[in-house]
């Protein structure tokens, strides 16, 4: 079994910052060798990637629009990925979803994913 688990939603009024923890283990999953993503789901919308950094510490922005406001990072001696997000603003509230995407390099195709975390903005 792989778990992946998200922390650190919350409220949050609009131009503030938050971050948020991921962990990831499991039998079946070498987090040194993986690339490890963040997806967003806003509210009546399709769930969108975010973020993905590499086994190698690479970033892949799956929506160019979020660079300059969100950072992605990785600790693999914790085996904990975060996602730093400034000046957040209402239009960035959604579940948060954490993924244990594919070894070694950022894609598309997810392997595993966390059950999500909530993150509202405020105004």
């Amino acid at each position: 079994l792989v778990q992946v688990e998200e922390s650190g939603g919350r409220l949050v009024q609009a131009g503030e910052s938050l971050t948020l923890n991921c962990t990831a283990s499991g039998r079946a999953l070498s987090f040194d060798d993986y690339a490890m993503g963040w997806f967003r789901q806003a509210p009546g919308k399709d769930r969108k990637g975010v973020l993905c950094i590499s086994s190698r510490s690479a970033i892949t922005y799956y929506d160019d629009s979020l660079k300059g406001r969100f950072t992605i990072s990785r600790e693999n001696a914790k085996n904990t990925v975060y996602l730093q997000m400034n000046s957040l603003q209402p239009e960035d509230t959604a579940i948060y979803y954490c993924a244990a995407v594919q070894p070694y390099h950022c894609g598309r195709d997810v392997d595993y994913w966390g059950r999500g975390t909530q993150v509202t903005v405020s105004s």
